[in-house]
């Protein structure tokens, strides 16, 4: 699997639409970089659209572990632990888009998106949706909750949690590094010369 494209709209620190191609310049030659800025500038949200995209899951609230309910809009709550509190304070629809080449040989794009009743900022979330479209078929469906945990981490290769420790090392993860470097036969030297 490999990752050609994240896109997004209004997810937490990042409002409006944001895009990186890995396939156009200056990304497509760089073999190694970096994403870097001041806090709250919206690294972590990248990834966080990642794998919201492919897995309907987010790094930053795998440590939550209490059901705090937070007050979204008049009469509704949601759990602190829900993805869709990812959506920007004040905007009424949001998503995360991954473009992929999958295991299969063919290129796919999976969204993720979310919306407010009313097309309201103040109105009740939506569930979410998650659809997939078959770049190289033009074939395009919306899929159940079964389609999504089964069917695309045999598209991606990896469930989630190998996707969490093989392709990104959360924030917060990094005391997890010991055991990827234990895994695969990396020194801790050389993997903090690579970082």
């Amino acid at each position: 699997m490999k990752i050609l494209a994240i896109r997004g709209l209004n997810l937490a620190s990042l409002e409006g639409e944001f895009a990186i191609d890995f396939r156009s310049e200056p990304l497509r030659s760089a073999g190694l970089f970096a994403i870097t800025g001041n806090t709250g500038a919206g690294k972590t949200t990248i990834l966080d659209a990642m794998c919201l995209a492919l897995y309907k899951r987010l790094p930053r609230l795998e440590n939550v572990k209490h059901e705090v309910k937070v007050e979204t809009s008049g009469k509704t709550t949601v759990s602190e632990n829900d993805v869709r509190t990812i959506l920007r304070r004040g905007k009424h629809k949001g998503y995360a888009e991954v473009d992929f080449l999958a295991v299969d040989g063919n290129e796919y794009r999976i969204r993720w998106s979310v919306s407010r009743t009313n097309s309201s900022p103040t109105g009740n979330l939506t569930a979410a949706t998650h659809d997939l479209t078959n770049l190289t078929t033009d074939e395009h469906r919306k899929l159940s909750a079964d389609e999504s945990k089964n069917e695309l981490p045999r598209l991606i290769g990896l469930e989630y949690e190998q996707f969490t420790r093989a392709v990104l090392l959360a924030q917060g993860k990094f005391s997890n590094l010991s055991d990827i470097c234990d895994a695969t036969g990396l020194s801790r030297a050389a993997v903090s010369r690579i970082m």
